[in-house]
């Protein structure tokens, strides 16, 4: 056996290997022999089959099995011997009709689409914004006022006021609209609907206009059970039938309500609630800021750092590796969908070596009974035992599905701290609205 490697520019390469018949023929005469133990074909006892049959039978499948296994074990074993860093896998050319597999020597070829050489500079040419998201006076107090009725009691009413909150069905046959839901009088913007709405019993059925209907925009959809493409520009009119009318009256901001929260005495006052809900958003707050700042210094990496891909290569495997063929135009159209992406794992696997970034076993042990212990909490699970929590995370680490998402995330974590050590940032404070407004620009 011998394998040979032509380099044909800095981005493609062909393998060769060729075989003696010594490379494959034992196995292949031993897999025969036993096919011939154990064939079952009429007019012959078990095993009395003549060789000369079975190799005419099977001979062509089982040689051409074991020289395809053959190949992409010693194919494999030379790339890693070789260290070479290829894109994609091997692609063998295609055989001639003629090719002979009875020859005392058979030559089979491969191409490489070989890993770009490039360098990453973290100090991208433009600065990218570092977003420092704060909770405002407002939202603290929208916070508590929302807590407040959330854990208030609730009284039947007769008739909508001002306060009530309406449960009732939303229906629109043209639309597909058929959605029970809870509004409030102060949700909505159209005055016409208000004044229809004000007054109105249980039982009763209001025509609206959805236009114009709520405040927010992202009201419309959770109110019609639509996504957000379709009630974006909703413009028709919908029935809504009063099922139920509830007063809610603030639950009072007392100790009870700070344990039941927070847990016994880590709350003790209404100025320490408003500090804990400004500390609880701002962490949530970060997430999403942190979120933004990988995307932002993704592109940018992307952009400013140059190198060729095998283009072609990359194509033409994408054409043959899915489960069916595509056509040159598929594959060229999937190849342009994916080749940012392709970038960006070549760039952050640059990255991640250069700067040793590693997820080890007991930081993603430590990071799975984390989130475990927030997802506890948010089912007043405040202070779980430290055995419960090694439990729940062996039972989860042990779904390799979930040890490469949570290392997919822990490995983003330490990517985000990487850059706002090192890549050129300039850090922007504001609200979460203005945030909000200025990012998703809603």
């Amino acid at each position: 056996m011998k394998i040979t490697k032509k380099q044909l520019d800095t981005l493609n390469a062909e393998i060769n290997i060729t075989l003696d018949q010594a490379d494959f023929q034992p196995k292949v005469d031993t897999i025969l022999l036993d096919y011939k133990k154990k064939a079952n074909i009429p007019g012959f006892r078990k095993g009395q089959v003549p060789m000369g049959m079975i190799k005419k039978q099977y001979g062509k499948s089982v040689l051409v099995e074991e020289v395809n296994k053959l190949l992409q074990e010693k194919l494999n074993s030379y790339l890693t011997e070789e260290k070479l860093s290829i894109l994609g896998n091997p692609l063998p050319k295609v055989l001639s009709e003629t090719f002979d597999w009875n020859a005392d020597t058979l030559s089979f070829d491969f191409e490489l689409g070989l890993s770009p050489e490039f360098e990453v500079s973290l100090k991208t040419k433009k600065s990218v914004t570092s977003y420092k998201v704060e909770a405002d006076k407002k939202m603290v107090v929208d916070q508590v006022l929302s807590i407040r009725k959330q854990y208030g009691k609730i009284s039947p009413e007769k008739a909508v006021t001002a306060s009530s909150e309406i449960t009732g069905l939303f229906f629109s046959e043209e639309a597909g609209i058929d959605k029970k839901t809870t509004i409030t009088l102060d949700q909505l913007k159209a005055k016409k609907a208000i004044t229809s709405l004000q007054g109105a019993e249980v039982g009763a059925s209001i025509s609206l206009d959805t236009k114009g209907l709520f405040k927010e925009d992202a009201a419309v959809a959770g109110a019609f059970g639509l996504e957000a493409a379709e009630a974006k520009d909703l413009k028709i009119t919908v029935v809504f039938t009063i099922e139920e009318i509830n007063e809610r009256t603030p639950a009072a901001l007392d100790q009870e309500l700070f344990d039941k929260l927070f847990g016994k005495d880590v709350v003790k006052s209404e100025k320490e609630l408003g500090q804990k809900i400004k500390e609880d958003a701002e962490k949530q707050f970060v997430q999403q800021a942190d979120q933004k700042l990988l995307n932002d210094v993704t592109e940018a990496l992307i952009a400013q750092t140059k190198f060729d891909l095998p283009g072609e290569f990359l194509t033409r495997w994408i054409q043959t590796s899915g489960e069916k063929p595509l056509t040159d135009q598929e594959a060229k159209a999937e190849y342009e969908r994916s080749e940012q992406g392709l970038r960006y794992q070549l760039i952050e696997a640059k990255i991640i070596e250069a700067n040793a970034l590693q997820v080890s076993f007991e930081d993603l042990k430590s990071f799975a009974k984390d989130l475990i212990k927030e997802q506890m909490a948010q089912y007043g699970q405040l202070d779980p035992k430290d055995e419960e929590l090694d439990g729940i995370a062996a039972r989860v680490l042990s779904n390799q599905e979930e040890v490469k998402r949570l290392s997919e995330q822990m490995m983003s974590q330490k990517l985000i701290t990487l850059y706002k050590e090192k890549a050129n940032l300039k850090e922007k404070t504001l609200s979460y609205e203005d945030f909000v407004k200025e990012v998703y620009g809603a």
